[in-house]
């Protein structure tokens, strides 16, 4: 039912003098802004709308117009261009907080996958004007980043590591200039726009715990979360993935920062459902901590890095086979781990058994983020390419683990919650209703699905047949739409 229709000469109508009565007295919970005869750029008609945030599952007709939806109703709108939703689902677009791979071949990708934002918050940049500007007006998607604790040490320390540290920044503790200038060029990515704080404390492990809990103090002055990868992941006593979650819930309890812990399942292994036992508690206790997963078995990082110093295979519980050469798709021995890591690259470590996966997708406190990798060749991780179509298609339709709402809920609104009071830009990211961002994704439930694999990643979902980023099509009937760059800076305020 359209409750508002607007003024017309001056004068409320019934119908929207009705709204106002009803919103007044907290009755009207959803607002659609409706002219009568207005033409919309874009109409969305018939599609099955799904909204986290009010709870909306109905059939109605969306308008969009400069970027944003300005109407939901149930009654007819006219556009100068219509998309036939029937039988689709008209969802937010997706938000990935946890994207590394930022560049155009990835963002085609997770176009596909229906992702609308996409994020590098746990490793971030140690130049922020640098990385938003290379990808102004140059972009699929929205796009936005952290300001990295990594990079920056790197940067400070001379860490010879081209995206990972592995020199003295993985393996020395910071003199005092050291972390004086660390904490500088933190406190200056905060100033320029960073959305949050990354940290990867498992490939800085010198890093001392005060050290850690100074970046915690400062993300908290901004009122910035705190993306963290753990210290430690695993089983081995007194290095578990309990153990690290041990460490930066203590930091975020001291400081004030909030805290959210990236891909809860490869620190956790079979104890996942332990990690996430702590962070339902440590919100109960009034903490803000969130968490989030990949719908996978399998992790993927630099072979070269700090994780696989010596005891890998004991805190994992894994061995050579279990490791496997991104390029080639080999599993590893004792000789060809000691070749290529000292020749450094991406592998694939098969470690996280299913039912850990299956438990934190299941859950609805755990967010879905993908952890992407930056695509340099044939061969990678498929999760930066698949992870939500996953969900959507094999953990709701085909396991039911979880229902579509939850499931649209942990990748929209829950993401954008995480970053609002930071970054105000995602008030309006997350939600169908009116002002909110034109970041609309629609597929078809009984279809869409993941393609990529580990042997061959590099496939498009199926399923997802339209997505719109700030209200321009750059899926159209499954294919993604040439010469368009709509996507935009996803940034918190700039002060100097």
């Amino acid at each position: 039912m359209n409750l508002w229709r607007g003024q017309r000469k001056g004068k409320l109508t019934l119908g929207a003098v009705t709204a106002l009565a009803l919103l007044s007295f907290g009755i009207g919970a959803r607002k659609t802004v409706l002219a009568e005869g207005e033409t919309y750029d874009i109409v969305i008609a018939n599609g099955r709308v799904m909204d986290p945030e009010s709870g909306l599952d109905a059939v109605r007709n969306v308008g969009i117009s400069g970027g944003k939806i300005r109407a939901v109703s149930g009654g007819t709108l006219k556009g100068k261009q219509t998309i036939d939703a029937k039988e689709l689902v008209v969802a937010p677009g997706f938000i990935d907080l946890h994207e590394h791979g930022q560049e155009p071949r990835n963002y085609q990708f997770q176009a596909h996958d229906g992702v609308t934002t996409s994020l590098e918050l746990e490793a971030g940049t140690d130049d922020v004007d640098k990385w938003y500007n290379v990808r102004e007006e140059k972009s699929l998607i929205n796009f936005g980043v952290s300001i990295g604790h990594i990079p920056v040490r790197m940067k400070v320390m001379h860490d010879p590591g081209p995206f990972l540290a592995t020199g003295d920044a993985a393996r020395r503790a910071a003199t005092e200039e050291e972390l004086s200038s660390i904490e500088e060029e933190m406190e200056k990515g905060f100033r320029r726009g960073a959305l949050a704080e990354g940290m990867g404390v498992n490939y800085t492990p010198a890093a001392s715990h005060a050290e850690i809990v100074e970046m915690f103090r400062i993300a908290a002055k901004h009122g910035a979360s705190v993306h963290v990868h753990l210290r430690y992941a695993g089983l081995r006593e007194p290095t578990t993935g309990l153990a690290g979650l041990e460490e930066v819930v203590a930091a975020a309890a001291a400081t004030g920062a909030p805290l959210h812990v990236v891909h809860i399942t490869s620190m956790g292994l079979k104890y996942t459902p332990q990690l996430i036992d702590m962070v339902a508690g440590a919100r109960k206790q009034g903490l803000d901590v969130t968490t989030e997963c990949y719908p996978y078995t399998a992790g993927s990082t630099a072979l070269q890095s700090a994780i696989f110093d010596p005891g890998w295979q004991e805190s994992m519980g894994i061995t050579f086979k279990d490791v496997q050469w991104a390029e080639t798709g080999e599993r590893l021995t004792a000789e060809t781990f000691e070749k290529y890591r000292k020749q450094g690259g991406i592998v694939v470590i098969h470690s996280i058994p299913e039912e850990a996966a299956r438990t934190a997708v299941a859950n609805p406190m755990v967010m879905i983020a993908s952890d992407g990798m930056p695509i340099t060749g044939a061969k990678v991780h498929p999760r930066g390419q698949a992870t939500f179509s996953r969900v959507l298609g094999h953990y709701v339709r085909e396991e039911k683990v979880l229902d579509l709402m939850t499931a649209l809920r942990k990748m929209t609104l829950m993401p954008a919650q995480r970053l609002e009071k930071r970054a105000p830009v995602f008030k309006n990211k997350g939600r169908i209703r009116a002002g909110a961002d034109a970041d609309i994704t629609i597929f078809d439930p009984n279809r869409v699905i993941d393609k990529a694999t580990y042997e061959q990643p590099l496939q498009y979902s199926e399923g997802i047949q339209f997505v719109l980023v700030n209200g321009v099509p750059v899926v159209k009937d499954g294919q993604l739409v040439d010469g368009v760059l709509p996507g935009r800076a996803a940034r918190a305020p700039i002060s100097q």
